[in-house]
């Protein structure tokens, strides 16, 4: 101890500082678990529809919700098609994936923008949405063999039950939209 110093008696209950070996096998098990490299970045549009109709007993709005093989509740969407307007694939994305059959294509509602990774590619993807009236037989569904579950649920059912809350969004504004048309 130096000459005049005084001790500090806090000193007494500190631990000695001890050196601890670096974590070095962490560090390789990090390494090793990484992913592999991106090597190219592709783009991709989709679009799909927050379909609607008006219960024929309630006159509730509801919405028309598929259910994918992941158990995530989503709206009928796919790929836009060489030649094809991202309108016109909503419309043929309904029918396809639902078996409905009558419709009336209302609003752009907007767009999401989302990027997923396909082993060594990143996507970036763009999905237009817009909003469709589900007309005639509307009971009449019939959904693709890699669809868990498809329904009907009301309006604000449906808002929760989204998985994704950029869709979820754009379902409050079609919803609005709605009301504001009088449909």
């Amino acid at each position: 101890m130096d000459e005049g110093k005084k001790p500090d008696p806090r000193d007494k209950d500190r631990k000695p500082f001890i050196k601890r070996p670096r974590p070095l096998q962490g560090l390789k098990d990090f390494v090793s678990r990484r992913r592999p490299s991106i090597d190219e970045v592709v783009r991709e549009t989709t679009s799909g529809g927050i379909v609607f109709r008006r219960n024929p007993k309630t006159r509730q709005v509801e919405i028309l919700l598929i259910q994918d093989a992941k158990n995530r509740w989503t709206i009928p969407k796919g790929h836009v098609e060489e030649g094809e307007q991202p309108n016109q694939t909503a419309e043929r994305e309904i029918r396809e994936e639902t078996g409905l059959q009558e419709m009336k294509v209302y609003d752009w509602l907007g767009k999401v923008n989302f990027r997923y990774r396909r082993t060594h590619t990143l996507v970036l993807m763009t999905m237009h949405i817009y909003l469709v009236h589900g007309l005639g037989e509307t009971d009449s569904l019939k959904g693709e063999d890699w669809l868990t579950d498809i329904k009907w649920l009301p309006a604000h059912e449906a808002v929760d039950k989204i998985a994704y809350d950029d869709i979820g969004k754009l379902m409050l504004i079609g919803m609005k939209k709605i009301r504001n048309m009088k449909i």
